[in-house]
């Protein structure tokens, strides 16, 4: 084909317009047609955990996908494991918008065919494209410049305007459950639910607290009482059991002790009726 009949970058098609036929199980890139197999458990696995991330770390007006297709060239239509792209339409075409993230866990790919799909999402526009290696345990992210892929560091975060909080590369890879990495970052975005369950809960705290102080206001006036009706009738109360009667916290003891202190013969005697 001449030069001058090559397509430019602005004449490729809309990353929504397809190339191969949705759902169908196969994906093209550079024109050679490839069937995306159902995952085997540790790719499963992780796929399901970065859907569940990528949802919840999601920043206001972005959305999360899994396996959505894009054209990245008009040789080209292949799905990310998970990307996030704008909400809004795009105003030319009235489409979504091509996704600024792109995360492909990596399995039985190899990290070269990997790189292959990241060069042609970078290419197309995508702003970051990162690949999780399950087996190694680890998180790379594509470099343009270098033409290849950097690790990250196992205590690093992706910071970017399209995620809140920050998404800690530790979670990302984890093999355990994604449920903490969720609950964190609905958090930190002060998620409804989370902020509704939070003040309920406060509530409840402050309720018992207010109980637990009218508890004591009655056992204290249980205790002033006792010791009143056995002052009055001339029975004298030892130290020790001033100090027993003190630091009773039994409410049906203490009501027992204040009937008991109207007839017992002695404090002694009425201390050692529990």
């Amino acid at each position: 084909m001449p030069t001058a009949m090559l397509p430019r970058s602005t004449d490729l098609p809309p990353p929504d317009e397809r190339l191969v036929m949705p759902e169908c199980g196969f994906e093209i890139v550079d024109g050679e047609v490839f069937a995306v197999s159902p995952a085997h458990e540790p790719h499963g696995s992780q796929h399901s955990k970065l859907s569940a991330i990528l949802e919840a770390h999601c920043a206001p007006g972005y959305n999360a996908a899994s396996d959505m297709l894009t054209r990245t060239g008009w040789r080209d239509d292949f799905a990310p494991d998970g990307s996030i792209y704008p909400l809004a339409r795009d105003p030319v075409t009235g489409g979504r918008q091509l996704e600024e993230l792109a995360f492909e866990v990596v399995v039985t790919e190899s990290l070269a065919h990997a790189g292959k799909k990241a060069a042609k999402l970078c290419g197309r526009g995508v702003r970051r494209v990162f690949a999780i290696d399950v087996e190694r345990g680890r998180c790379l992210e594509w470099s343009v410049a270098m033409d290849g892929w950097e690790i990250l560091g196992a205590d690093a975060a992706i910071e970017d305007q399209a995620l809140v909080p920050a998404l800690s590369i530790r979670d990302l890879v984890s093999a355990g459950s994604a449920d903490d990495a969720v609950a964190r970052a609905l958090l930190a975005k002060r998620n409804a639910v989370f902020e509704e369950a939070l003040e309920a809960r406060q509530a409840e705290i402050r309720e018992e607290g207010r109980e637990e102080g009218r508890e004591e206001g009655r056992a204290e006036a249980l205790r002033r009482a006792i010791v009143s009706v056995l002052s009055a009738r001339g029975l004298a109360v030892s130290p020790q059991g001033q100090t027993e009667i003190l630091e009773t916290t039994d409410a049906e003891l203490l009501r027992r002790w204040v009937v008991g202190a109207t007839t017992c013969a002695s404090a002694a005697a009425l201390l050692a009726s529990r």
